[in-house]
């Protein structure tokens, strides 16, 4: 009886996924409906094995999701009236739903370059060589790549958090100056339509074949792309099947398309999808000379008292540091003032840069001060005019205090 009743529901699901494919909806929920009662059915005999038994319950709530999803799309368009078409109207149709799809996408086409370059990026200089070699290249000299000389069509960039991937894509994103750069995150690729996800993978390559040379950046595509497995809903299986067949698929023209990945936990992805990214990129913690790099880099931007010999000793002190840790202590470190000026009682009139021209000494600016300064005014920061506040610059001891 149990196989009996698991065959026919696993009968009765594959009808319903063909209704819908053939936008037979009432068929499809028809069926939908009745797989879900002989999977329940079927579960009392499976009591003994509880992995099955978990499987049949996930697919049980996919399908009656599944089922919701095609009682509220057909609500919303008047008991399926709108989902008849005229014979001779199906190519407009088709048409229309392409070029809304493709407007949906439009936001992901990077219109404005990030204006960040290589010099922007410190340390990681054996992964820039290598997107230089295998990104900017072929698209700026096309003609050295011939024969079986080709340029990648996948390139993963997996490292721990933090340490600057997606940063490097934008980096990307400016130096392939000539290309277009579609940025785009699962969230994108993904909707509460049926089948309207395949479709937006679909029209996200057919975009940039249409703007070709051109980049596909997603991040974190661990989300979109993670292993298959049996407890998975049949929609997510779907647009892995549709994005592994645009990436790689038979007849399908990807010359001067890349697919530029990003993931924090590469064995996440799945294995035929890992397969396609052919080059992977390891972007690592920052070494001692990065690390340098990036103190320098973010504290620069600021006043501050700091010496090349208190940027070596800060990158002494941060080893295991990701880029993203540096920026955070940086950051913690000039607010500091800011707290103390929050809780002040006492402020004196100083000497300091111009916020509209930092070129200019204002002599008007005020600061926090002890109440014991001979020049102390007692007041609050509410009291004081616009912009005319200025804090210490930044000191070695303020960014020791936040390690």
């Amino acid at each position: 009886m149990s196989s009996t009743a698991l065959e026919k529901a696993i009968e009765l699901m594959n009808n319903a996924a063909a209704a819908e494919r053939d936008r037979n909806l009432y068929e499809a929920l028809r069926s939908y409906g009745q797989a879900i009662e002989y999977f329940l059915r079927s579960i009392k005999y499976e009591a003994q094995n509880e992995r099955q038994k978990k499987i049949i319950l996930t697919k049980c709530i996919t399908y009656l999701g599944r089922a919701n999803q095609i009682m509220t799309y057909l609500k919303d368009t008047r008991n399926g009236k709108k989902l008849v078409k005229e014979d001779n109207q199906g190519g407009e149709s088709d048409d229309d739903d392409n070029k809304k799809l493709q407007d949906k996408l439009s936001g992901a086409v990077m219109t404005e370059r990030p204006n960040i370059t290589w010099s922007d990026i410190a340390g990681l200089e054996t992964a820039k060589e290598t997107l230089k070699e295998t990104v900017i290249m072929p698209i700026k000299f096309p003609g050295l790549f011939t024969g079986t000389r080709k340029p990648w069509k996948g390139i993963l960039l997996f490292g721990p958090p933090g340490v600057g991937k997606s940063y490097i894509a934008k980096a990307v994103a400016t130096e392939a100056s000539n290309s277009t750069f579609l940025s785009v995150s699962s969230s994108d690729l993904i909707s509460k339509w049926l089948g309207e996800s395949e479709k937006l993978v679909k029209q996200l390559f057919a975009l940039a074949r249409e703007r070709k040379p051109s980049i596909i950046f997603i991040d974190e595509v661990d989300f979109l792309c993670s292993a298959r497995s049996d407890s998975e809903n049949e929609s997510a299986r779907r647009i892995k099947t549709e994005f592994m067949v645009q990436m790689q698929g038979v007849g399908v023209d990807n010359d001067e398309v890349l697919v530029l990945g990003a993931t924090n936990v590469p064995w996440a992805l799945d294995v035929a999808i890992r397969r396609r990214f052919e080059k992977r990129i390891y972007i690592p913690l920052p070494d001692f000379r990065g690390r340098f790099e990036m103190f320098k880099l973010n504290v620069e931007k600021n006043q501050h008292t700091l010496t090349e010999q208190d940027y070596w000793y800060l990158a002494e002190r941060t080893e295991g540091y990701s880029g993203h840790d540096i920026g955070v202590v940086i950051k913690n470190a000039l607010m500091q003032p800011v707290r103390i000026i929050q809780k002040s009682t006492h402020f004196k009139k100083v000497s300091a840069p111009s916020y509209k021209d930092p070129a200019v000494i204002d002599h008007n600016m005020w600061t926090s001060c002890s109440s014991e300064d001979p020049q102390a005014k007692e007041m609050s920061w509410l009291d004081l005019e616009y912009n005319s506040l200025t804090v210490p610059p930044l000191t070695l001891v303020g960014i020791l205090a936040i390690l």
